[in-house]
């Protein structure tokens, strides 16, 4: 089954409190109204990662009735340097930093015998809703998968770019547009009888998964997060085959479509090439030019872990609990194929 996805322009999110409130309220206007400040928030909640969310959405393919020159209007910018500062402190505030990278990349190859997570859960005892929420949750990172690494390629000289443009050429299919990977995902959410539209579930999808999404941004769009950019984008390729694996048998477990499994079939390939790619050529290149940034690439290997295993922890507790993980629980009790 092959899905339409047209990554277009989508309606505003609905706010989940005042801040994410103001934020849309502001985008329906004209560019160059006060914008707002924000006032006490968890950093780590919904009203806080909506909001930025809705910003950073000006930078990929924006809103519908939204004025593209939003964007780069002064006002919002400083708006969102702000909840950018309350989202960093908190990540670093959680995180143990540090320059010992090889602990980091070894850990990264590291599958314990118990291993506990989402596909792991999938895999072993997970029923048909469990997996499309699943689905629906990953969609946020996947509509998008390779955009935000792009944001490196000119901020990277000699091998570390050529060997990251190398890996960003698989991820968008080689050159062909049918095996672009968010287009993959959008064939497997079809397939999975769920919706592939780009950003289509974006206001039932829970925080966690937005922290996650909105960390990358935040990495992407500052330069003098390159280092942390690399550093998550190592952490996803290096770690993405044993998930990647468990997820198609996960899906053949569940008797699902095939057309289901050639997402994840593709990334237990292309990824177990791309984890030496990024270790060797990429990472190692780049700090033989610029050692300085290797606390940078340590932390942004420490705030994927960290975010990744806050949405197993959210996910995981529901499910346990037999209740949905989505904020509504759409899109609910379904059997492949449907």
């Amino acid at each position: 089954m092959t899905a339409i996805m047209a990554p277009k322009a989508h309606p505003l999110p609905g706010p989940r409190g005042d801040l994410s409130a103001a934020v849309v309220d502001l985008l329906r206007g004209t560019p160059g109204r006060a914008a707002p400040r924000p006032g006490p928030v968890d950093p780590f909640g919904d009203d806080l990662l909506l909001a930025l969310h809705t910003c950073y959405e000006l930078h990929y393919y924006g809103f519908t009735d939204v004025d593209p020159g939003w964007e780069w209007d002064t006002g919002l910018l400083g708006l969102r340097a702000a909840m950018e500062q309350l989202l960093s402190n908190a990540l670093r505030d959680e995180l143990p930093g540090g320059t010992d990278l090889e602990a980091e990349l070894e850990q990264l190859l590291v599958t314990p015998l118990d291993a506990r997570g989402p596909s792991r859960f999938l895999l072993d005892r997970g029923e048909w809703w469990q997996m499309r929420e699943y689905l629906v949750h990953r969609s946020l990172y996947h509509h998008k998968e390779a955009d935000p690494y792009a944001w490196a390629i000119p901020r990277l000289r000699g091998q570390a770019k050529a060997s990251l443009v190398a890996v960003e050429f698989d991820e968008f299919g080689g050159g062909r547009g049918e095996r672009v990977h968010a287009r993959l995902y959008a064939d497997l959410m079809a397939a999975a009888g769920l919706n592939p539209d780009y950003l289509h579930y974006v206001n039932v999808i829970p925080a966690p998964m937005f922290a996650l999404m909105d960390t990358i941004s935040l990495f992407g769009l500052h330069r003098s997060l390159r280092g942390a950019l690399v550093g998550h984008f190592a952490a996803v390729e290096i770690s993405s085959p044993p998930g990647a694996q468990r997820m198609v048998e996960a899906l053949r477990r569940l008797d699902a479509d095939p057309a289901c499994s050639l997402f994840y079939r593709e990334h237990v390939e292309a990824d177990a090439v791309h984890e030496q790619v990024m270790r060797r050529d990429v990472i190692g290149d780049l700090l033989a030019q610029e050692p300085e940034l290797t606390e940078s690439v340590v932390f942004g290997i420490q705030a994927t872990n960290l975010l990744e295993d806050r949405f197993a922890d959210h996910v995981l507790s529901c499910w346990e609990a037999g209740r949905s993980s989505l904020r509504d629980g759409a899109p609910g009790p379904a059997t492949p194929g449907d």
